[in-house]
């Protein structure tokens, strides 16, 4: 609901949401693989796995989705051209945050010591999670806005109206 209102309109958030399956059958596959070489539960640390990805995954939609929007509504982007460019603005940002923590679990996955098990499950689960997501979400996300920012914000304005607004808008406050 909180993102509903920040994006104002609900079906964003809907978009958004579309990342968390996506992570957690990462999630999965991810202690299913462990579970070739070692046996892990599914215990309490395992599932705080999956909740400490769902949290990590949604950020990357939500920066797509915030991206897109600016482009659209500050910058005056077409549609396509919006969705284009926030993709390629927030690929590396998005890339980076995976590899960094996809880089902190390895040890809790890979080295053995002590209490390592305790930490094996919810490494694998992170790992697993966000390595699918970070490739599947750049392939769900930026099409579907694709086709539905177009119905969902209107016709698109060019950047010169849109500066011209923003002009008239602060002049407007200086006058106030």
């Amino acid at each position: 609901l909180v993102m509903a209102v920040l994006f104002e309109r609900f079906f964003y958030p809907l978009i958004i949401v579309l990342s968390v399956p996506v992570a957690a059958a990462g999630g999965v596959i991810g202690l299913k693989v462990l579970n070739v070489y070692q046996f892990q539960q599914l215990d309490m640390l395992t599932l705080l796995g999956f909740v400490i990805l769902i949290g990590i995954v949604v950020n990357n939609a939500i920066l797509l989705v915030h991206q897109t929007l600016h482009h659209i509504r500050v910058e005056g982007y077409g549609h396509t051209d919006a969705v284009v460019e926030a993709t390629r603005n927030r690929i590396r940002p998005i890339f980076m945050s995976t590899l960094t923590s996809v880089g902190g679990m390895l040890p809790l996955v890979l080295f053995p010591g002590a209490g390592s098990e305790l930490y094996r499950g919810l490494g694998s689960v992170v790992i697993g999670g966000l390595s699918l997501s970070a490739l599947i979400t750049l392939a769900i996300v930026p099409p579907l806005l694709a086709l539905f920012v177009g119905t969902l914000e209107g016709p698109a304005k060019t950047r010169a109206a849109t500066q011209a607004e923003l002009d008239r808008d602060r002049a407007t406050e200086q006058m106030v």
